[in-house]
């Protein structure tokens, strides 16, 4: 919930989008991300680094606060 609250993502459950970025940038396939898989992965991957930008933009926090 906090996932869809921050970028505003609301038609993927927090499972769902964390299966879907450890699909893309677990690039050893082991099931743990290290920091240097996350940020190559990130940084390959348009849609993710997107994500993660928005992510950082508190707007969306700010709509969600207000709205109750």
């Amino acid at each position: 919930q906090a996932i869809q609250a921050i970028n505003g993502h609301s038609d993927m459950s927090p499972e769902e989008f964390t299966n879907m970025v450890f699909q893309k940038i677990d690039a050893n396939r082991d099931g743990e991300l290290t920091l240097e898989e996350f940020i190559t992965g990130v940084e390959k991957d348009e849609y993710l680094l997107e994500l993660i930008t928005k992510s950082f933009d508190l707007s969306n926090v700010l709509k969600v606060i207000q709205s109750g």
